[in-house]
Order: structure tokens, then sequence, then C-alpha cells
């Protein structure tokens, strides 16, 4: 069997390929929307901070709103069909115990990821947000397998 490429995911990034490959990202207060193809066995992922882009600025997928459309798109340009995707979301912590902790960023990126894949009709087929952990998780693209690994907010926090 051949070895599956890997790649590491960086946060307000997403990436997807035709090819079967392993995603590792670490995720605090950030989201990351899973989607996979079950019909062509594909699948991608993002990673986003912030859960709207309020119109300054570049329009990168460091948020949501931009990020899961993006990836929507990106499957669509791999062949898939928007009515087999399915989704996956993972993150939201509340990791900041100062006063950024009253902004609810978690919490935020979770509701975006819900109400956009719902405008879309992508159903959620599991989910492992909120919380005060962080999260590593394993995204495999050609099973739509997700492995996750709690982790303590010292690992998850960027010093």
């Amino acid at each position: 069997m051949p070895e599956i490429s890997t790649h590491y995911l960086y946060p307000s990034a997403l990436f997807a390929d035709a090819n079967p490959h392993i995603i590792n990202t670490v995720l605090g207060s950030c989201v990351s929307v899973c989607l996979y193809d079950p019909v062509l066995k594909t699948g991608g992922i993002n990673h986003y901070m912030l859960p709207f882009w309020n119109g300054q600025g570049l329009a990168s997928p460091k948020y949501g709103n931009i990020a899961i459309v993006r990836l929507i798109e990106k499957m669509i340009s791999l062949g898939s069909r928007q009515p087999n995707l399915v989704a996956k979301v993972f993150g939201g912590a509340n990791i900041f115990e100062s006063e950024l902790e009253h902004f609810q960023i978690g919490e935020r990126n979770i509701v975006v990821a819900e109400r956009t894949l719902g405008e879309y009709n992508i159903r959620i087929t599991g989910s492992s947000v909120g919380g005060n952990l962080g999260r590593k998780i394993q995204f495999h693209s050609q099973t739509g397998e997700v492995r996750q690994r709690m982790i303590s907010k010292q690992k998850c926090v960027n010093r």
C-alpha cells in the first residue's frame, strides 16, 4: 500500500487535494471544518481564527465566513458535488483566561460553522466543540476519519 502524504495545516489556511493526505492541526479557540465527499473519497479542511471578516483588509481564510465558503468551492473545483459533502467540526474552546474571554471567540467560531454549513445544506456528521481544552486533530482525507487528542491550555496558546 503506498504511503500517504502528510500536511500540517497552519491557522488562517485551508487544504484540499484529490490525492489522499493526512492533515494535522492544533486548535484552541480556532475552528476547523473537515469536508468529506464519500462518493469521490476526497476531503478538505480549514483552520480559521475569527468568525467574521469585517470588510477591511484581505478576505482571507483567517475568518470563518470566508474559510468555509472557500473550502466548499475548493472541494467543488476538485469534482465534488455539493449535495454529496458532509462535515465534521472541531475546536472553539474557551482557552483565554483574561479580558479576551468575554469576546467568546470560540463559541462565535462554532456558530459560524454551524450556520454556514446549514446555509449550504451540508450535514454535520460529527463534532467536538467548545470546552476549555485545545485539540490536536488528524484528518484522513480519503476516509473522512478524524482522530482527536485533547491538549492542555499551555500547549495551545501561541506565545
